[in-house]
């Protein structure tokens, strides 16, 4: 059985990503759990971590000996793994633009994930308010992740990105969480498209989880200075 390597739920952006696209589409594995302890060198996490990948990062990957690093390395991985679960578009356009649009949330939309890290059991409105107020970049990332969801949902005519669930949603799946977590301003139909996602039994899955861990870790928390009661 297939291994996946995560960090905390409620923070790690990065492993919600093959952990949503796994169990959204039915594929078993085992979770290893390691708790963001510290990133510092000689850290239980970076201890565990560093045995596994060079990167000392999550996620990982592990099937038998061979050990997979890199979200969407894990992604192409598994859609090669398992062609009938169907994880890219059928269409080779399609297929293509969502390789694009995943490599493109890859790289890019860094103030949206620097200014707002993912944070799921509470909700951080005023603080969003402000970051909106005060972060102009913060504004451009929204705005053209805006446009590029519109453009996608009209193409393929919803529900999900593609039309079916793809890659390409697990891989935004974090981008939902911040934005409702934050409750940054969007059109209805980019708010519908969060519910949706949401709603997702491999998402709500992993939101529940979060929200059960009640963690909280200060050196991941840059808006709050103590736990507070979930708020949803």
């Amino acid at each position: 059985m297939l291994k996946l390597v995560i960090g905390n739920k409620n923070y790690s952006s990065w492993s919600m990503r093959p952990w949503v696209l796994l169990r959204q589409a039915d594929i078993p594995f085992e979770e290893v759990k390691v708790r963001f302890d510290s990133f510092e060198a000689g850290s239980a996490f970076k201890n565990t971590v560093n045995a596994l990948t060079p990167t000392g990062k999550v996620p990982v990957l592990v099937d038998g000996d061979l050990v997979v690093w890199d979200t969407l390395a894990i992604a192409e991985y598994v859609a090669e793994l398992f062609p009938d679960k169907q994880l890219w578009p059928r269409d080779r356009a399609a297929r293509a633009r969502a390789r694009s649009v995943c490599a493109d949330m890859h790289a890019g939309f860094t103030h949206l994930r620097g200014n707002c890290p993912m944070n799921i059991e509470v909700s951080l409105a005023d603080t969003g308010a402000l970051i909106w107020r005060d972060k102009p970049g913060v504004r451009t990332d929204v705005a053209r992740l805006v446009a590029m969801w519109q453009g996608m949902l009209s193409e393929h005519g919803g529900p999900l990105l593609f039309g079916s669930f793809s890659i390409a949603d697990a891989y935004f799946a974090p981008v939902c969480m911040r934005l409702k977590t934050y409750a940054l301003p969007v059109p209805p139909s980019i708010a519908e498209y969060v519910a949706r996602v949401c709603a997702l039994p491999g998402v709500k899955a992993w939101m529940d989880d979060a929200v059960a861990e009640r963690d909280f870790l200060d050196f991941e928390e840059p808006y709050r200075l103590a736990p507070t009661d979930p708020q949803h």
